[in-house]
């Protein structure tokens, strides 16, 4: 992959992440509710999400899904679903009492299960398999060999990806942080962030 490309490359990935969807709304809740430095798990569970849709254009699977309606639907329903529950358990979640030593002990989610949500968060979307299949050929020469530009590409979008998720809307979120003391702070902010998952789901249903 030569610099030129590569640069481009890189502005199309910082243009991307910056783009707000499931996933900014994923970080910025995990760093409103388990604090910005744990909010990282949610973001790896992101990326590992993102190397799988690459693998899955690259293997061919994504022009299947691409073309095959009910398929594309079925992911598609599945994924608003999910953001759907998210958004639900957030707006249903009962407040913690920060002088409640237990019951913040009790709220504090763990690794796996943040890097999960922020898995099922991002592969849940189909319409990502059809942008990275639209996305990956444009840097990605037939003449040269495949797997270092693969990886120079996956590498490209996990690094800036990462960046932009921890280093901008974790970090944009820390500011609320202090609304996370009271109950009446949290109900507001969990159902701000749960109508927002909402939308994102009503977004992935509607938009054709």
């Amino acid at each position: 992959m030569s610099l030129t490309v590569w640069l481009s490359l890189l502005t199309a990935c910082v243009v991307i992440s910056f783009t707000p969807g499931a996933g900014a709304i994923n970080t910025m809740s995990n760093a409103l509710n388990q604090g910005w430095r744990r909010s990282i798990w949610g973001v790896i569970g992101q990326q590992l999400a993102l190397v799988v849709h690459v693998v899955i254009v690259a293997a061919g699977v994504g022009l299947i899904v691409s073309s095959s309606e009910v398929l594309f639907n079925a992911i598609r329903y599945a994924g608003a679903a999910y953001l759907v529950y998210l958004g639900i358990r957030l707006i249903l979640a009962r407040p913690v009492v920060p002088d409640d030593e237990a019951a913040v002990l009790v709220t504090r989610e763990g690794r796996w299960s943040m890097i999960r949500r922020g898995f099922w968060v991002n592969l849940l979307n189909p319409k990502a398999i059809v942008f990275f299949l639209a996305f990956i050929p444009q840097f990605v020469r037939l003449d040269e060999p495949p797997l270092p530009q693969y990886l120079a590409l996956i590498s490209t979008v996990i690094i800036v990806d990462v960046i932009v998720m921890w280093g901008f809307f974790a970090t944009a979120a820390r500011p609320f942080r202090r609304l996370t003391r009271s109950p009446r702070g949290q109900r507001t902010l969990n159902s701000v962030f749960g109508a927002l998952f909402i939308a994102v789901a009503a977004l992935l249903v509607f938009m054709h």
